[in-house]
């Protein structure tokens, strides 16, 4: 394989030096359509939203609609199903001790531990039948707001090109994109922030101005520390930027518009992350996370940090992931923190932009000279810090920098365009067969996926959640975890409204008497299931006490 990609690009790049424009006459008429097509922004803008929503459900025999796998994923569709309820958090349940789960806060209130908006997207998509229709509204959202971003960095055709990319590199057979985890959400945000910063500087209306401060309130609501680290070179330098305008004096109004419906619009986020606060922890300035954190997990966020010692629990699943998972993998010396980094930032590179991606970036000697790209740069460098610092990291953690990468993509192609070596258009041949690789390789991809379907672990207790749900009257189950069981494979998660919910899912601790849980939920056919039996097994509950 390495001998056939080595052999691969040799070939392309003596293609490139012998003959540059070579399928001159097809490339240039995809370009003047393109430029043709890219003049008309609004249309432009509702077309990449509907092509993003189409082009997935294009795909769904190949890449369906994906049931839950990680921990994170069931939190926040307990968010989804509270907020559709029309609820912010849910009264602690009486049997809270056989429902404690990863995530997930039971006390002072039932509530995921996340902040609220990747909730609030998906709550959209479930009233609508689905909870995945919110993720995929959002995805179309966040498409037409990165070229819309695109559209007050650049020329319309660069716009639009940088639109496509993001919708083909980021939106298709791609974990984080298609998952309950709100990175489309974030990404939208940061793009708002984005497309909204050069807009301002240069007319300074009040749209504009209510495009940043819806950003950034967005990206208060769904990542707050990242949302933080992307907005801070945004705030520091806008000042900056409309004082170097000389007209600026001339509009005595420009700071009003400008700045003031921002501001509100913030403040007012923010009092209202307040009450959701207050709602679900009894206090307006502790978020669901840190109170998580200190309930059960009291571990470092910070590398800096040092380590407590461990909590004890009654869940053995709790045990193994908290105290012996948890520890080892993330452990706090320094070689264990270098190495952390190494692989945080190799699969954040394979996630947003891989080897095809990378190319443009052959220009970043010019792109770091380039001052009309200084905010960008200063974001992702900000962010490059944020993940030095913190213990642990996952790729759809940087979604707000994916709005600063894609305008550095973009103009990182503007600058290799113009390369010639020899008189030769190289960086025309480069900067189209990147763009050739691309759609080609989500044929890959698309192939790949039809030949072997990926199939997670989770679609045994989403099966075995429809065939309960078909049977009639209402249900308990117990999950009965053998020893050597996998901590990432939770089963234990439940509605909003346990106890009118159709199945309710229960864990055996080793023990516990299952008695006051069998008592209080009396008028339910009970059974039990074993996740390690292959495949999971669901029969009748028969142990002591049984109904």
């Amino acid at each position: 394989m390495p001998f056939t990609v080595a052999s691969g690009v040799i070939a392309l790049g003596l293609l490139g030096w012998i003959r540059p424009l070579v399928a001159d006459r097809w490339f240039r008429a995809v370009e003047d359509s393109g430029l043709r097509i890219s003049k008309r922004k609004h249309l432009v803008l509702i077309g990449i939203g509907l092509t993003a929503v189409l082009a997935r459900l294009a795909v769904i025999p190949l890449q369906p609609i994906p049931p839950p796998i990680m921990h994170d994923e069931f939190s926040n569709l307990l968010a989804a199903d509270t907020f559709a309820h029309g609820r912010l958090s849910n009264p602690p349940h009486p049997m809270w001790i056989y429902f404690d789960t990863f995530h997930v806060l039971q006390h002072p209130t039932y509530a995921t531990k996340y902040p609220p908006a990747t909730g609030l997207v998906l709550a959209m998509g479930e009233l609508a039948g689905q909870p995945w229709l919110g993720t995929l509204l959002s995805m179309a959202f966040m498409c037409a707001a990165i070229t819309w971003m695109l559209q007050g960095w650049f020329p319309p055709q660069w716009a639009l090109l940088g639109g496509i990319l993001a919708l083909l590199r980021l939106c298709l057979f791609n974990y984080w994109f298609d998952a309950y985890l709100g990175a489309p959400t974030a990404t939208l945000g940061a793009a708002l922030v984005l497309g909204a910063f050069p807009r301002i500087i240069h007319s300074g209306r009040v749209l504009d101005s209510v495009g940043l401060g819806t950003g950034m309130v967005i990206l208060a609501l769904n990542r707050p520390l990242e949302g933080f680290l992307f907005c801070l070179p945004v705030v520091l330098m806008l000042p900056f930027a409309l004082k170097r305008k000389p007209w600026r004096s001339s509009k005595p109004g420009f700071l009003t518009t400008g700045a003031l419906p921002a501001t509100v619009i913030v403040a007012v986020g923010l009092v209202w992350l307040g009450y959701y606060n207050w709602r679900v922890t009894g206090n307006g300035l502790l978020l669901p996370y840190f109170l998580y954190q200190r309930q059960y997990f009291d571990y470092p966020m910070f590398a800096w940090q040092t380590v407590p010692p461990p909590l004890h629990y009654l869940n053995p699943q709790f045990e193994t992931f908290f105290n012996q998972w948890h520890r080892t993998q993330y452990r706090l010396t320094f070689v264990d923190w270098e190495n952390r980094l190494v692989t945080s930032v190799r699969t954040w590179w394979v996630v947003y932009l891989g080897p095809m991606l990378t190319v443009p970036f052959l220009a970043l000697p010019h792109l770091l000279r380039d001052r009309r790209v200084k905010l960008p740069l200063l974001q992702v460098a900000a962010w490059a810090i944020g993940v030095a610092s913190v213990v642990w990291f996952l790729p759809h953690y940087a979604a707000p920098v994916a709005a600063a990468l894609i305008v550095l993509l973009v103009q990182a192609m503007r600058h290799l365009r113009k390369f010639r070596c020899s008189e030769r258009p190289i960086g025309i041949y480069l900067s189209r067969l990147i763009a050739f690789l691309v759609v080609n390789w989500v044929v890959i991809l698309a192939a790949h996926a039809g030949m072997d379907p990926s199939i997670p672990w989770s679609n045994d207790r989403a099966q075995i959640a429809r065939q309960l749900n078909d049977l009639p009257g209402h249900h308990l189950v117990i999950v009965e975890y053998a020893p050597e069981h996998n901590e990432h494979q939770e089963w234990v998660y439940n509605d909003a409204d346990i106890d009118h919910a159709k199945v309710v899912w229960a864990r055996e601790i080793p023990g516990r008497d299952l008695q006051p849980l069998l008592s209080y939920f009396a008028d339910r056919k009970v059974w039990v299931v074993h996740p390690e039996a292959e495949p999971p097994t669901l029969e009748l509950y028969h142990g002591p006490n049984a109904p």
